[in-house]
């Protein structure tokens, strides 16, 4: 229950940050790594004192070689995914991540947790219910790619988080040093490739509240990993985010097939129900 409740605070919070990073990424007001690393940063200070106040950098070193790969992959991951959200309409993005869920099912099945025939139905009414608006929804070809990639390479991304978290290291430690990596390459990119400085940008409101969104968003998402398999939070909030990305984009960004996208979101609620 606390793992469905983390997700649906979480994705709220994310599609903020994305509506506000589109917005300004749209209007030349930001770069694309810029966006990256305001989204990053509170999450990173956040963990870094939880850190310290509990005492609870756990981290070890026979975790390195998963570890390694979930950095490298987490790098693509990132990259990809602020692409598909600035390009991509917003329900465009949410739709087509779905395809992660039936792939990390397998994973966590393979990996020995325990998923009850309640959750994977409600796993499966989600995917049966987006597989059918997929094929009566006319997707738009922009950003694509690159939102395929990041919903893919997520099973990766996410069954590696898992499993160190599970195995090895503890939530803090694990989040605090992959987020570390990902603020260098995205200080690096915003600095030498698009000539910003991403710490000038705190003094303006806006990207503070982009930043500030984005950062708890992530901090909630990654506790909710310790309350229920993987496939199950994911699924919870892909939904989560098909709903939250349906008002954005019919209110915010004008997308068309509304009334279609609203009956999938009807489908997907009673989803994340059985979910729980």
């Amino acid at each position: 229950m606390f793992g469905i409740v983390f997700s649906g605070i979480s994705t709220f919070c994310h599609e903020i940050s994305s509506v506000i990073g589109k917005f300004e990424v749209g209007a030349r007001k930001e770069s694309v790594f810029t966006m990256g690393f305001l989204n990053y940063i509170w999450a990173f200070l956040f963990f870094l004192v939880l850190m310290f106040v509990r005492n609870s950098f756990v981290f070890s070193l026979a975790s390195l070689p998963t570890f390694a790969t979930r950095v490298f992959l987490e790098i693509l991951q990132t990259h990809s995914s602020l692409m598909g959200v600035v390009r991509a309409d917003r329900t465009t993005f949410s739709f087509v991540n779905v395809i992660t869920i039936p792939f990390l099912l397998l994973v966590d099945t393979v990996l020995g947790y325990k998923i009850g025939s309640g959750q994977i139905f409600g796993i499966g009414l989600i995917f049966i219910a987006l597989f059918i608006l997929f094929l009566k929804h006319d997707l738009k070809k922009d950003g694509l790619g690159f939102v395929l990639f990041s919903s893919i390479n997520a099973v990766a991304t996410i069954s590696l988080f898992k499993y160190n978290i599970t195995h090895f290291n503890s939530v803090e430690a694990e989040q605090t040093l992959v987020i570390a990596i990902l603020l260098f390459y995205l200080f690096f990119c915003a600095k030498f490739l698009a000539r910003e400085n991403p710490i000038k940008f705190f003094a303006k409101p806006i990207f503070l509240l982009q930043s500030a969104t984005s950062g708890i968003g992530n901090v909630i998402a990654s506790f909710a990993y310790v309350f229920a398999p993987a496939s199950v939070i994911l699924s919870a909030k892909r939904s989560f985010s098909i709903i939250w990305s349906w008002f954005s984009g019919s209110i915010y960004f004008h997308e068309k097939h509304v009334a279609i996208k609203l009956g999938a979101v009807a489908f997907l609620i009673l989803g994340v129900i059985l979910l729980v």
